[in-house]
């Protein structure tokens, strides 16, 4: 498997960041060029353009708005001739995406900027270390209407698998082992280490 990070847009929150992780996972990481430095200027690698002549499966990380969107049509005409799944990632605790009709307006300048059609979403709603069942629970009416309004089919609603045991069975809910955090979490983990 290969993923290739295409959020160039938010240097600080990539895929990149995780390569470690992932490549003793064995999936290969195609990252931007100056990935994880603070260096603001990125840059695509000419590796990126391998991915047209695979047979591996291929995920493409895009980031999540119009303007990190745009990265991915620069490929559009070689992305459709190959075939693909476009999954749409929302969150009803963002900003930008806390209302139904406000999410699919996103996904609306997502499609025309990378011009690709979204197939499937996944309801990725979440409030980082203070997400708790009812928090999942909570978020799937918002997804399903996204579903709804958007035309396309919702695939899953993830949760921390530390949370699964807590919700109701239903066949959106699937566990995800949660590795990304944050400078203030990882401070609080180390207090709490400290402590012990």
């Amino acid at each position: 498997m290969t993923l290739v990070d295409m959020d160039i847009v938010n240097p600080y929150f990539t895929s990149s960041v995780y390569s470690d992780i992932l490549q003793k996972n064995n999936v290969n990481v195609i990252s931007p060029h100056f990935a994880g430095t603070n260096m603001e200027i990125t840059s695509l690698p000419a590796s990126m353009y391998s991915i047209f002549d695979s047979y591996d499966d291929v995920i493409i990380d895009a980031g999540g708005d119009d303007a990190g969107a745009v990265v991915l049509g620069r490929f559009s005409a070689e992305i459709s001739k190959k075939g693909y799944e476009m999954i749409y990632v929302t969150n009803m605790y963002r900003p930008m995406t806390s209302d139904p009709e406000d999410s699919v307006e996103l996904l609306k300048g997502i499609e025309a900027a990378c011009r690709l059609k979204a197939t499937a979403i996944v309801n990725n709603s979440h409030l980082k270390d203070l997400t708790t069942a009812s928090v999942i629970t909570d978020s799937l009416g918002y997804a399903k209407d996204v579903s709804k309004k958007a035309g396309i089919p919702l695939l899953h609603s993830t949760a921390p698998r530390c949370l699964i045991k807590e919700l109701p069975a239903n066949e959106y809910f699937y566990p995800a082992d949660v590795y990304v955090t944050v400078a203030w979490e990882r401070g609080r983990e180390d207090v709490g280490r400290n402590d012990k």
